[in-house]
């Protein structure tokens, strides 16, 4: 069954053709990970299934490879240079290197300007650079420069963070064409707004602007040069124009865990300026805020289509559920947003109510008490 699924992920979702270079990558746990026995035994099981999408690559299309690094410090920091050379190969990454960027790039300290030239590198060198990048790796590549760089040589990259084997045989299994055209419909429904009010039962109430931001969908189909998305995929998301949110979220899920109580963020003018609770995850919050005020900031807001999606312990799937929204936290740099950080984690809001608001003052529900009204 596992071979199967694999044909789906590689022909359905990414077009792979004989001869492409592939690249899959993985992470290990570090020494100083604290985990528990069920997310062990699914890291472990991560593990194998990155290794095995690796080899079916290599024996199927050709050229594949296997890239493994001990696991970042958190979703959002760049990976190691090891995948860097992989994916880039020698000329481009000394060239970076010679111009004093390969350092800033791999420490998201990168200017604008400074992006810009490692992307005019990039690009000329475009045949250098990897095909197709399946990103099995634990913690999430897709708020990386990396991935940017990838994309922006034509790459198609799929970033599969916190994956389950078994979300192979739920919602990797939806009807993607249905996904699809539900996932643009709300998308363009989105992109009228100006700004957007949501509100659920646990007390979540929160506004957010969009004005000058675009919002996208992430439908699962990654064929067409420079593609980029989350698989399973399933979500309309926007970077929230900085500064703007206002509100409460009221968490009652870490990423893989359901909390043991709620904790209320309190969020000004676009940061997290308070953390209500005592439960244990407040402390990663605090440490995470410690570090760099840009990881308060309101980074992200996404709107689940997927529903073959169920699983609320998973961030990675239950962000896809249809009918739920999430915020992220931290950087934005990567699909719109200003903020640079090595750091971007969601959390998912269930039963949501969502309002957008026109600049001419209509409202329009597109989602009430977590029912699509398209």
């Amino acid at each position: 069954m596992l071979q199967e699924a694999l044909t789906a992920l590689y022909e359905t979702n990414m077009g792979v053709h004989r001869g492409e270079r592939i690249i899959v990558i993985a992470d290990t746990i570090r020494p100083d990970e604290t985990i528990g026995s069920a997310d062990l035994e699914r890291r472990k099981r991560l593990f194998d299934a990155a290794r095995e999408a690796a080899r079916f690559a290599t024996e199927t299309y050709g050229n594949g490879e296997f890239v493994v690094y001990p696991t970042t410090a958190a979703p959002g920091a760049e990976p190691p240079e090891t995948l860097w050379r992989s994916a880039f190969g020698p000329t481009i990454i000394d060239l970076l290197v010679s111009e004093g960027l390969l350092a800033k790039l791999l420490n998201k300290q990168a200017s604008p300007a400074e992006f810009e030239r490692a992307r005019d590198i990039v690009v000329s060198y475009r045949d250098n650079v990897v095909d197709v990048v399946i990103a099995l790796a634990n913690n999430s590549t897709s708020h990386t420069r990396f991935r940017s760089l990838v994309n922006a040589a034509g790459g198609r990259y799929a970033s599969l963070p916190q994956f389950d084997p078994e979300m192979f045989f739920t919602s990797m299994r939806v009807d993607w064409h249905a996904l699809a055209a539900r996932t643009t419909l709300l998308a363009s429904r989105i992109n009228d707004a100006e700004e957007i009010l949501i509100a659920t039962p646990n007390g979540t109430k929160m506004r957010i602007g969009k004005a000058g931001r675009t919002a996208k969908g992430d439908d699962g189909i990654l064929t067409a040069p420079g593609s980029f998305g989350n698989l399973p995929a399933g979500e309309v998301y926007l970077a929230p124009r900085e500064g703007t949110s206002e509100g409460i979220m009221v968490i009652d899920y870490a990423p893989t865990r359901k909390l043991s109580s709620p904790l209320e963020l309190i969020v000004n003018r676009g940061m997290v300026t308070e953390i209500r609770g005592e439960e244990p995850h407040r402390r990663e919050l605090e440490k995470r805020f410690a570090e760099s005020d840009n990881n308060r900031n309101i980074a992200e807001l996404g709107i689940g289509t997927n529903d073959r999606a169920t699983r609320p312990d998973n961030i990675l799937e239950a962000e896809k559920i249809l009918g739920t929204i999430h915020i992220a936290l931290g950087d934005n740099s990567g699909f719109g947003g200003t903020v640079q950080t090595p750091f971007h984690e969601d959390y998912v809001f269930y039963r949501p109510t969502l309002t957008t608001l026109t600049a001419g003052g209509r409202e329009t529900v597109l989602l009430r008490d977590g029912v699509l009204t398209l």
